[in-house]
């Protein structure tokens, strides 16, 4: 019994795309007075060529012009329609640019995101910020080490990898541009080194809660990744005027700052990045205590946006007449 055949592959000229052509198994009955005593078998029954979506050309026009339109919830859907489909599915899944998880539900299993994945090596975007739950080494790093053309990875509250994923990455992803690591408490000073030395092309990095990173580490980050357009620092103790002012000097396409909550942050080094950064269009310095108004109305005067606010002019000249010492109140209260 011969199993499924397929058309050769069609297109314009003999190009790429193809249609499979499904062979399937009909019930024959023996005839009338044969005399056999054998009963019904199962032959094999060709099945015409396939028509409407289907017969259209796979990667040439339903792959690329298609598929990419749908949702990736309703591509896992329609593969259940038939083994057709089911291959076509297949052939997308190994040729998708983008892989975001929580496009497929608020928390994928560990099965189907091994499954969806495995084939594909040309992915630019992959996202598993839904996958924290589960996501470890063992099943980050095939993907990583076999997709060379990575631009944005989104680790974001990943903690079970190690800094071994942060090596993998520095190594296997010479093109990346944008790598959220937030929540991440494993990223340490030496993983973090390796993806300054191999990843320079960076333009935006998310190091929320990287609690581990002292000031030393982010000099050398921003040292060997001039490019920086976006960098979070939030929530970091270990993160000073060191870090801002080195930031400020190496990276003057700086766009993004966040250092909500880096309680070392002084006065002197925000002025320092008013000076140096004049493509600053946003910095978040909440719960920066020893942050005040006198370092951050340059800035607010320039139209960057901050997300304190300041006293009203009412209440600053009241201040002033009562102590003097308006232009040094701290703001956030």
């Amino acid at each position: 019994m011969r199993g499924p055949a397929r058309f050769p592959r069609a297109g314009r000229g003999g190009g790429a795309g193809y249609a499979p052509r499904v062979t399937s198994l009909r019930r024959r009955q023996p005839s009338r007075g044969s005399g056999s005593g054998c009963g019904s078998r199962w032959v094999p029954v060709p099945v015409p060529a396939m028509s409407g979506l289907l017969a259209l050309p796979w990667e040439d026009v339903l792959v690329p012009h298609v598929l990419r339109l749908l949702p990736l919830r309703q591509l896992l859907s329609l593969r259940r329609v038939s083994r057709a489909f089911r291959e076509l599915v297949r052939l997308y899944l190994a040729n998708m640019r983008r892989f975001d998880s929580a496009q497929i539900a608020p928390a994928i299993p560990r099965a189907a995101f091994l499954t969806l994945l495995q084939d594909n090596k040309v992915l630019q975007l992959l996202a598993l910020q839904s996958c924290s739950d589960w996501l470890t080494d063992g099943e980050l790093l095939p993907v990583i080490r076999q997709n060379h053309h990575l631009q944005h990875i989104q680790l974001k509250g990943c903690a079970q990898l190690s800094c071994q994923a942060l090596m993998a990455i520095s190594l296997s992803c010479p093109n990346l541009r944008r790598l959220s690591l937030a929540h991440c408490e494993w990223v340490d000073s030496l993983s973090l080194r390796s993806l300054a030395d191999h990843c320079k092309a960076l333009e935006a990095v998310d190091l929320t809660a990287c609690r581990q990173l002292k000031d030393e580490a982010i000099c050398y980050l921003v040292q060997k990744c001039s490019r920086l357009k976006s960098l979070s620092l939030a929530v970091n103790a270990n993160v000073g005027d060191v870090a801002v002012e080195e930031t400020a000097k190496c990276c003057p396409e700086l766009e993004h700052l966040d250092l909500t909550g880096c309680l070392r942050v002084k006065n002197d080094s925000i002025r320092v990045l008013a000076e140096y950064c004049p493509k600053l269009r946003s910095l978040k310095v909440k719960h920066c205590h020893n942050v005040a108004e006198s370092s951050l109305s340059v800035l607010r005067s320039r139209g960057v946006e901050l997300d304190v606010e300041p006293l009203p002019q009412t209440a600053l000249v009241l201040l002033q007449d009562m102590a003097g010492f308006a232009p040094f109140i701290n703001l956030q209260i």
